[in-house]
């Protein structure tokens, strides 16, 4: 992902997550913290997805559309912050191409995991790359609780 791609990440971000809005200085913050961790997916030079990540700490995401400042040094996972993928993207494979991707950038950054929060029904086509559901102490279920009740906060074991 490139600054150019912001304007058209942020808008398929509204598309696909209208429950989740995140600005678009959300976008760019990410990006700029965290360039290895960022992707776009193209199919006859059209945008059709994205997938947007970061270092983090496992059971510690970030509050949904927050902005973070600095990344975390005592970072132990990629926290992939938002997937998303248009309707035209569906059958091309392009969810696991960028699955594949975000775990080349988390062994590049010596991170063993990636933790995400699963949203919008998700929690088994995460089950099925892998994931397995983290359970949540008292603070994690109240950042969970914003998600909507099918929230789950999720982590991959890569290393």
């Amino acid at each position: 992902m490139t600054p150019d791609d912001v304007r058209e990440v942020h808008r398929i971000g509204e598309i696909v997550h209208p429950a989740y809005p995140e600005d678009i200085e959300t976008v760019k913050e990410r990006l700029s913290l965290f360039p290895a961790g960022s992707f776009v997916a193209y199919a006859k030079d059209r945008l059709l997805g994205y997938a947007i990540s970061h270092p983090s700490v496992v059971g510690k995401p970030p509050a949904l559309d927050s902005m973070l400042g600095s990344l975390p040094e005592d970072a132990n996972c990629l926290f992939l912050h938002d997937i998303a993928l248009t309707e035209a993207s569906r059958g091309l494979g392009l969810g696991r191409s960028l699955l594949d991707r975000l775990k080349t950038a988390a062994q590049q950054a010596n991170l063993g995991r990636i933790a995400l929060v699963s949203v919008n029904n998700s929690r088994g086509y995460w089950q099925a790359q892998g994931f397995r559901v983290f359970e949540a102490d008292a603070a994690l279920a109240v950042k969970l609780a914003t998600y909507g009740d099918d929230a789950a906060y999720m982590v991959l074991e890569i290393a």
